[in-house]
């Protein structure tokens, strides 16, 4: 289900992002683009946490399905820069709302630490899956049949999302609690009180930033060193492809995962990568550094969520989920902006270098979580 929504968004993103480029927009208006992916969640996340923890996972993937679904429609219909804005506004919104309600029954299905980890790498296996296929995919449909075919097949496929749903049991409602006294008080954003779970959002914001500066980067300088749609797609592809590679194994070797140490190598990994990969020459340089970059930060979302799940108060998942999505949605508007203005202002694989000095910055937070069970 995950992988269907989140493959709509990823296809909407690469679509609108090479036909802006292919009508000759400049680069800051590619990033104003993906900025307008994470608008939504701002407002939608909180809401969609509150209403996963009520009613179980079915009511906000329902609600992102229509948001997928009709996003992508709209760009179908129109390829004006107001149409892809509204696409991009729409699927953005859509995943935000799926993932919560998605992201917090895998939690609550899981017993042990181990099985935390083992069921986040499953699920983080959705954003991963989607990454490698629709570029892929989206790239052969525009380079042999045009952009429009890309939005068709990012609109079909959260219908899907939808009829796989309705073979899921649904959970009861929950009852409405008042939040226990001596922890934390009421409100999704009262969480951030847990030093715990400030630490994580800190760094999660920073891998997420450089996961968007990537996605950022390989259009842009690929469309400057001349490479097509397909040749794009594929490097789009290794990345994903590696992320989906790095949460098999760590379902396959839970048990022996140190989260703390996994998170931090990878977060150094990342940073390295960032630094090299204006270097890399011709489209398997870029897509060797894709798929180095991919194992590093395709490795952190398990861990994140692992931890998150477990610092949190019973009954509070999907509202937690909901404070990270927002301040991870947040960071993502500023940040391609700004990669747009920094690559129009000086070289296109600057924000590559930015982000290496953000994560390198993120080791210090990530130094201090201590990931106690909340409950």
């Amino acid at each position: 289900m995950l992988v269907c929504v989140h493959a709509s968004m990823a296809a909407t993103r690469v679509t609108a992002s090479l036909l802006v480029l292919h009508r000759g927009y400049p680069e800051w208006m590619v990033g104003a683009l993906l900025s307008l992916f994470a608008v939504a969640p701002i407002a939608l996340s909180l809401w969609a946490g509150r209403l996963a923890d009520r009613y179980g996972m079915h009511k906000p993937l329902g609600v992102g399905v229509l948001l997928g679904s009709g996003g992508a429609a709209v760009a179908v219909v129109s390829q004006h820069p107001v149409a892809l804005a509204l696409a991009a506004l729409s699927t953005g919104g859509a995943i935000a709302v799926a993932a919560v309600g998605v992201q917090r029954e895998a939690g609550m299905m899981a017993r042990t630490p181990s099985d935390l980890k083992r069921v986040f790498s499953w699920v983080a296996l959705g954003p991963a899956v989607s990454n490698a296929l629709a570029p892929v995919v989206v790239g052969l449909l525009i380079d042999h049949i045009g952009f429009r075919a890309g939005f068709v097949f990012a609109a079909v496929l959260p219908l899907v999302a939808w009829w796989l749903a309705l073979r899921v049991p649904r959970s009861p409602p929950a009852a409405l609690k008042e939040p226990s006294s001596g922890t934390v008080g009421r409100g999704a954003l009262a969480l951030l009180r847990l030093p715990a779970l400030r630490w994580l959002i800190l760094v999660n914001l920073s891998l997420s930033a450089c996961w968007d500066a990537h996605s950022f980067a390989v259009p842009v300088m690929g469309h400057a060193r001349g490479l097509s749609a397909s040749a794009i797609g594929l490097v789009l592809g290794c990345f994903a492809a590696a992320a989906t590679v790095v949460r098999l194994l760590i379902g396959r070797y839970a048990d022996r995962l140190d989260e703390r140490v996994a998170l931090r190598s990878a977060m150094a990994l990342a940073t390295l990568t960032c630094l090299v990969y204006a270097y890399l020459p011709g489209v398997l340089g870029m897509m060797l550094g894709s798929a180095v970059l991919g194992l590093a930060l395709g490795s952190v979302q398990p861990m994140v969520l692992a931890m998150l799940h477990r610092v949190t108060p019973a009954g509070r998942h999907g509202e937690a989920l909901g404070v990270r999505m927002l301040a991870t949605n947040a960071a993502t508007i500023v940040m391609p902006l700004s990669f747009g203005v920094l690559a129009a202002a000086s070289v296109p694989w600057a924000p590559m270098w930015l982000m290496a000095g953000l994560v390198l910055l993120a080791q210090i937070p990530a130094s201090r979580i201590q990931a106690k069970p909340g409950h």
